[in-house]
């Protein structure tokens, strides 16, 4: 650790979220990207949002080591997870203002001009530096999914088998990775999605207010069908006393 000077026994502190440049520095590849990172970000946060012991993010550095910090030439994930920590808004991820903590689980959305440095450099950090257990890999515009367990022992990745629906599984999160048919906003297509232990999607805002809307019209139409039933029966028994008198 450098020191305040030549004479002095003071250490400076490494620097951190503050100091540090919080933006990775990268553009996403495309609209397309740009959306399917924010559809897994945001639909995991809302899933957990009465959770205070996770961080959900993306395309936010994260800083390992000093000697990194100094030559800054480490891209942050497209979405990563982190379990036990302290959920609230930070400008990076510092290891060591986290005591130490580092993603559990990452996810790169590969792209022509990235897929090379996420199978290669960051596949290598990922794995040997940072120990993630999980690594996912999609690509938006095939619908391509891989993952990828590490191997404590090794510091390896092994791949992950897809299941029969084309699935992964998350041991990290108790939750599956899938591809689904979808609107997002604005766009329709194949989305990869998180799903729970049932199978079912974990939905955005925009989906959760569908869904509220499709229920209410259900049960207005509900109520319109009763009321016409009523109508109709009422009528039944109108016509049935005018030609046979009150019923007693």
């Amino acid at each position: 650790m450098p020191y305040a000077s030549e004479t002095s026994l003071v250490p400076i502190p490494p620097p951190g979220e503050d100091e540090l440049p919080h933006d990775d520095g990268e553009p996403m590849e495309s609209d397309r990207h740009r959306k399917q990172m924010l559809l897994l970000i945001e639909s995991l946060d809302l899933f957990w949002k009465d959770r205070d012991d996770v961080y959900v993010s993306g395309n936010m550095a994260i800083y390992f080591s000093e000697l990194q910090t100094m030559k800054n030439d480490f891209r942050g994930p497209d979405v990563f997870v982190v379990l036990d920590t302290v959920r609230r808004d930070r400008k990076s991820w510092v290891v060591w203002q986290e005591n130490g903590r580092t993603p559990d689980v990452v996810i790169e959305l590969l792209s022509e001009s990235t897929e090379s440095i996420d199978r290669g450099e960051k596949m290598r950090i990922y794995a040997k530096v940072l120990r993630v257990p999980e690594y996912f890999l999609f690509d938006p515009m095939k619908n391509t999914l891989e993952g990828y367990l590490l191997d404590m022992a090794s510091r390896a990745y092994e791949p992950m088998a897809l299941n029969a629906e084309g699935e992964l599984a998350s041991q990290q999160l108790g939750l599956r990775l899938g591809v689904r048919d979808g609107l997002y906003l604005g766009s329709k297509g194949r989305w990869l999605r998180w799903l729970d232990a049932e199978g079912r999607v974990l939905p955005t805002a925009e989906e959760q207010a569908r869904a509220a809307e499709e229920q209410v019209r259900a049960a207005e139409e509900q109520v319109r069908a009763a009321e016409e039933r009523s109508q109709a029966l009422a009528e039944k028994l109108a016509a049935y006393e005018k030609r046979f008198g009150p019923l007693t």
